[in-house]
C-alpha cells in the first residue's frame, strides 16, 4: 500500500466507521456464534501472499462482524460502557501515525510532556490535592504526576508494585536489614473483596504477595471493620498489611465500599489504598 491507496482506503474506513455508528443500534447487540466459529472461516496458516483491501473489507464484514459484540451500541447493557468517540479515533490515526516508543523524554519529549499536562487535568478534575500534580501552579517541577496505564489490570499491578517497595522501603527505614527483609516478602499480605474484579487476585499473583479475601455485608460493600478485623488476625499470625484495594462502583452490583472507613485504616495501618472502579 502507498500512500496514495492509503488516502483512497482511508476515506473508505472513515466511512465504513460512520456507517457503523449510524447502523449499530438497528443489529443485535450480543453475537450469536458458537465458539470455535473463526477457525473454519479463516486460513490455517497466515498467508504468504497479500490479499486486496476489499478483500480484506469483506472479511471483517462477513466473518469479523458476526462475532462482535457491539459495545457501543445504545442496546448494550451487559457490563459497565465501553465508550468511545469520534475525536478519540481520530487522536489514534494520530497516534498511529507518529508511532513512537516512549521509553524515555528524549524518544520524543511531546509525548512525555503531553502525557504529564494531561494526567495533571485528570487529578485536577477529580479534586486531588496539589501534591499528587507533577507541576506546580508556578510552573516548576512537583512531586506528584501519574502515569496513564494500557487497562485496569496494568494498573493494578503497577501499584501493588509500588505499594510493595513502599512497605519494605519502611521496613528498612525501621531498621530492618536486607537479608531480613528478602526472608518476609513472602508474608506480604493484600486485602481485597469477595466482590472485587479478578485483576486485583491476578496482579497479586504476578507480584508473588499473600492474598485476603474479605466477606462483603449485605449490601456487597467491603466494610472498616471487616478490614480491621482481617487485619489484626494477620498480624497476630505475623503477617505484614501493606495493601487494600476498595471499589468504587462493583462489576458485579455497583457496589460502593466504605471508602472512608477504609482510608482510615489504610492511614493508621500504612497501608497503601488503590480505588478500583467499574462503574
Amino acid at each position: 500500500m502507498d500512500v496514495n491507496e492509503f488516502r483512497k482506503r482511508g476515506k473508505e474506513m472513515v466511512d465504513f466507521i460512520a456507517d457503523y455508528y449510524e447502523n449499530v443500534d438497528k443489529a443485535p447487540p450480543m453475537s450469536t456464534v458458537q465458539p470455535g466459529y473463526l477457525y473454519s472461516l479463516m486460513p490455517h496458516e497466515a498467508p504468504e501472499e497479500p490479499e486486496s483491501f476489499e478483500d480484506i473489507q469483506r472479511d471483517i464484514e462477513t466473518k469479523i462482524m458476526p462475532g462482535m459484540t457491539h459495545w457501543q451500541s445504545s442496546n448494550f447493557f451487559g457490563w459497565y460502557p465501553s465508550n468511545s468517540s469520534f475525536p478519540a479515533m481520530l487522536g489514534d490515526m494520530a497516534s498511529s501515525m507518529f508511532n513512537i516508543v516512549g521509553f524515555n523524554w528524549i524518544c520524543s519529549p511531546a509525548a512525555t510532556e503531553l502525557e504529564t499536562v494531561v494526567m495533571d487535568w485528570l487529578g485536577k478534575l477529580i479534586g486531588l490535592d496539589s501534591r499528587f500534580m507533577a507541576i506546580k501552579e508556578d510552573g516548576t517541577e512537583g512531586d506528584g504526576g501519574g502515569v496513564i496505564q494500557g487497562t485496569a489490570s496494568e494498573a493494578h499491578i503497577v501499584v501493588m508494585i509500588a505499594a510493595r517497595e513502599m512497605t519494605i522501603d519502611r521496613l528498612k527505614t525501621n531498621g530492618m536489614g536486607d537479608n531480613d527483609v528478602d526472608l518476609v516478602r513472602h508474608k506480604l499480605v493484600a486485602y481485597f473483596s469477595d466482590q472485587t474484579h479478578s485483576a486485583g487476585q491476578k496482579a497479586a499473583n504476578i507480584i508473588g504477595c499473600q492474598v485476603r479475601i474479605i466477606k462483603s455485608d449485605a449490601n456487597f460493600r467491603l466494610t472498616k471493620r471487616a478490614l480491621q478485623d482481617a487485619i489484626c488476625k494477620d498480624k497476630s499470625a505475623g503477617l505484614i498489611p501493606f495493601f487494600v484495594c476498595a471499589t468504587f462502583g462493583t462489576t458485579n452490583t455497583a457496589a460502593i465500599d466504605d471508602l472512608y472507613g477504609i482510608a482510615d485504616v489504610a492511614d493508621s495501618e500504612h497501608l497503601w489504598l488503590h480505588i478500583d472502579a467499574a462503574y
